[in-house]
């Protein structure tokens, strides 16, 4: 399988490999291989010393949900290694035990005979292009068929490249006959910590089925399929959210949106107008002031990669499940790329201390239908660290960095301490749940407070 290798690992095997012939040198890249799986394991933690126990609180505000989940058989999930709503809430575990890699299923799943897998190369444009239309065309939109994720190339190729990516993760299916693409799932490789243990895992985004091939039953098979090639590389677990409910959401998270462009998201359905206001009122009401306020913030540098870390690092220590970065992915997920990922840091004028972060993606969507607009520009609240400044303060700053570079609209889930911003910067509440789960691995269904993982 393809391995994306950093520069210092590329040198390090070249100086191994030096002097050894072409066999020698695939026995000991053979042997590399087989050192870094064995050392995927979960390990404990010693900065967190809370006990694991039933947070009787959250259970209780997804008691309906929850309620109507037992009442629904899932026919392919109540076979899969997750958390069922009937199971007991107080472990911190896996479910299934792995197992030696040479007794995972070597051959890839059936699919259907005019069908056939592929791996979709991310660094090729044409490939690129068909990823691109494929979820332009397909992905993820509202109930009214109104608005269409439409992720660019950059995007996809931030997201679906971090540091250890592997190319046998981008799965695609293709029509045997004419080669087109019209199913993908892919994983990246993640640390998760939850409570007091770190799991080495995947996160599974971008399943896609085309929508004339909905009714084939594709997607279970793209998630055993991609499964299977996680295993190959002794990884068990995985993280992943969805809109739907299904066993068992480790967290519920809410989406609430602030307007940017009060009278585009009228136009186009995002928003309502107040019977009792008027168009004028409203922009009035969601206006931003023209200058940042905080002193000292300023664009993330690569230079600042290092400080950033601590920083984050720091930060999500605070939450029950977050992730565990390395710096080298701090680098890659948070320095700014141009309509992707925008990171601010505050840094003090006396000291040249880092301080705060703030950040925000860029995920627009397709209008459908509409004959004045047919994109709207959203910023999603990413990862933010408060330490001198406070959190409101910050976030004001980024909805007036987020107006200047032409957003309309700005989304944040009720994560981390977003709760403690959201009424007081005007952010109303969406119409749309999140829901997060685990692949693989028990623990207590936890608050959206506790929650420190963004998915993009």
């Amino acid at each position: 399988f393809f391995c994306h290798m950093s520069e210092p690992e590329k040198k390090v095997e070249e100086q191994e490999t030096q002097g050894l012939s072409k066999a020698a040198k695939k026995r000991l890249r053979k042997k590399r291989q087989k050192e870094k799986l064995t050392e995927v394991a979960v390990q404990e933690v010693d900065y967190w010393d809370a006990p694991i126990e039933v947070d009787e609180d959250a259970l209780d505000s997804n008691k309906k949900e929850f309620k109507k989940g037992t009442l629904k058989e899932y026919e392919f999930w109540k076979d899969q290694p997750v958390p069922q709503f009937s199971d007991d809430q107080g472990k911190n575990e896996h479910i299934k035990e792995g197992i030696p890699i040479d007794q995972v299923q070597q051959e890839p799943y059936k699919l259907n005979s005019v069908l056939e897998w592929c791996q979709v190369d991310i660094f090729d444009d044409g490939e690129m292009d068909e990823l691109y239309e494929l979820l332009n065309q397909n992905y993820v939109e509202d109930a009214g068929c109104t608005f269409r994720f439409d992720y660019s190339r950059g995007f996809l190729k931030w997201a679906l490249s971090p540091p250890g990516w592997l190319k046998r993760w981008h799965l695609g299916v293709r029509v045997k006959k004419n080669k087109k693409l019209v199913a993908f799932i892919s994983a990246i490789p993640a640390n998760l910590r939850s409570f007091n243990k770190v799991i080495p895992l995947v996160e599974i985004n971008f399943l896609c089925v085309h929508k004339k091939l909905r009714d084939k039953r594709i997607a279970p098979v793209l998630i055993q399929e991609v499964t299977r090639q996680v295993h190959l590389t002794n990884r068990w677990q995985a993280v992943y959210t969805a809109g739907k409910l299904l066993p068992r959401p480790v967290s519920v998270c809410q989406y609430y949106h602030r307007s940017l462009n009060p009278k585009k998201l009228v136009d186009v359905g995002f928003s309502y107008l107040n019977p009792r206001s008027s168009m004028s009122m409203m922009v009035k009401l969601y206006r931003v002031p023209a200058a940042t306020k905080v002193k000292g913030i300023r664009p993330m540098e690569k230079k600042d990669s290092k400080d950033v870390h601590r920083l984050i690092t720091e930060y999500l220590t605070r939450f029950k499940i977050a992730p565990v970065f390395t710096e080298d992915e701090v680098e890659h997920y948070f320095v700014p790329r141009p309509g992707v990922i925008d990171s601010f840091v505050v840094e003090n004028p006396e000291t040249n201390e880092l301080t705060d972060f703030v950040s925000f993606y860029t995920l627009p969507s397709t209008i459908v239908g509409n004959p004045r607009h047919s994109t709207l520009k959203a910023a999603y609240s990413y990862y933010n660290v408060s330490n001198s400044t406070s959190l409101k303060e910050l976030m004001q700053d980024a909805l007036i960095l987020a107006k200047k570079d032409g957003f309309d609209v700005f989304n944040a889930l009720n994560l981390m301490e977003n709760e403690t911003f959201l009424d007081d910067l005007k952010f109303g509440m969406g119409d749309g749940k999140l829901r997060y789960y685990l692949y693989n691995w028990n623990c207590p269904t936890i608050a959206s407070k506790d929650l420190g993982l963004v998915l993009t």
